[in-house]
């Protein structure tokens, strides 16, 4: 028993030295826990893509905003259909009926 343990030892001497071990405990503290970790990198490349199809989604919103102004600054037809949908106004001679789902 003592010899196995000798033996593993040598061995262990032999091919580890104090170098080898503060060299490889340095790279896995930067591996799995420093700022720089793959860990931390794969987190913010996730928040970078819901980040960035965030932007996507509002960026349409802000095109389809962009161009309704527009048209609604050149045509009047476009502006009573905005005004009569989204405010409910209605003409003095007509009722309007609001359906709403549930």
């Amino acid at each position: 028993m003592k010899t196995d343990i000798q033996n593993s030892t040598r061995w262990f001497r032999r091919y580890f030295s104090l170098l080898t071990l503060g060299v490889i405990a340095v790279i896995l503290y930067m591996i799995f826990f420093s700022d720089t970790s793959v860990l931390k990198k794969i987190e913010y490349q996730r928040i970078i893509d819901s980040l960035r199809t965030e932007v996507e989604i509002n960026r349409d919103s802000m095109l389809y905003y962009k161009n309704l102004n527009s048209r609604i600054t050149t045509d009047p037809e476009v502006m009573e259909q905005v005004v009569r949908e989204q405010h409910n106004m209605k003409r003095p001679n007509e009722d309007v009926f609001i359906f709403t789902r549930e």
